[in-house]
């Protein structure tokens, strides 16, 4: 018996067999057409081209309507049945991610300064809020399934995906709660700030600041750390500071904050916006940032 041949390697075009069955259904290219979202010619030209590759005809004209020929009576039964499958599959795919945790992406600063510190409210214990947080510099691939939903900063426009604000974020300079000479200090800078510091900096009306040495670090939340530890000021988002402000482990030095130009949105794809798992971590954010907000 010979093996079932590769889906790679099906000598005629899935679309066009897709356009072929939704017309065998329909028995009407127009009606094919609305299904799949497509123009009633571009299924006509699907058509064409896979009887053409078939060297057969699979539909014919009766009048006014149309109708399958033998051919095409074969062939329909066995596509439909082919595309139930997969869709039955991915639908149990879909349904089994469902009922897990929601996997909710985010960067290491946001989930250790502002999300942790906010975790003692979250509802652990109540059904559908079960979450699996995974931390990450990196942007992952919510279309390709790396994770439900992210905690991403920026403008809020992500291509395939809907976006949540949380808040804008502003910037200031931070150190711990010894007194500090900032021209005697070390300044803990991430690499993503260097451009904003210089226009807060030229901004402070008694002159620039000009620190004893520049350390450039790769996140906000190792430039915190470092000052709440004592071992020189920061340059830092004034939302990711505050638990520790409010804590005293770190202050304000210039009370001066500025727009960061970007903020912290919840993404998601459109097919998780009836999920009631994404619906349930979304109020408690949205709740938990305007909370936090100034004013």
């Amino acid at each position: 018996m010979s093996s079932p041949l590769p889906a790679s390697r099906i000598p005629v075009p899935l679309n066009a067999l897709r356009a072929f069955e939704a017309v065998a259904r329909h028995l009407s290219i127009r009606d094919a057409a609305a299904e799949l979202a497509v123009t009633p010619s571009a299924v006509s030209h699907q058509l064409r081209g896979l009887e053409e590759a078939l060297g057969m005809d699979l539909l014919r004209r009766a009048g006014n309507r149309l109708e399958l020929t033998d051919a095409g009576a074969r062939l329909a039964p066995e596509l439909a049945d082919g595309f139930g499958r997969i869709a039955q599959a991915v639908g149990a795919l879909g349904a089994g991610r469902g009922k897990g945790p929601l996997r909710l992406s985010m960067l290491p600063t946001f989930a250790v300064h502002w999300l942790s510190p906010r975790l003692i409210r979250y509802p652990f214990e109540r059904q559908g809020f079960e979450l699996l947080i995974s931390t990450t510099q990196a942007t992952v691939d919510l279309g390709g399934g790396e994770a439900d939903a992210a905690i991403r900063h920026g403008a809020g426009a992500w291509p395939g995906l809907r976006a949540d604000l949380l808040f804008e974020e502003t910037a200031d300079l931070f150190a711990g709660p010894a007194p500090v000479a900032v021209e005697g200090a070390n300044l803990f800078l991430s690499q993503h700030r260097r451009d904003l510091f210089a226009a807060w900096n030229a901004t402070l009306p008694g002159g620039p600041l000009r620190p004893a040495s520049v350390t450039t670090v790769e996140s906000t939340g190792l430039a915190l750390r470092a000052a709440a530890d004592g071992a020189g000021i920061a340059f830092a988002g004034v939302e990711m500071a505050a638990a520790d402000v409010a804590a005293g482990r770190l202050r304000s030095l210039c009370h001066r904050p500025i727009a960061a130009g970007g903020g912290y949105w919840l993404v998601y794809p459109d097919r998780l916006k009836g999920d009631r798992r994404l619906a349930n971590v979304r109020r408690w954010l949205l709740a938990e940032a305007a909370t936090s907000r100034p004013g």
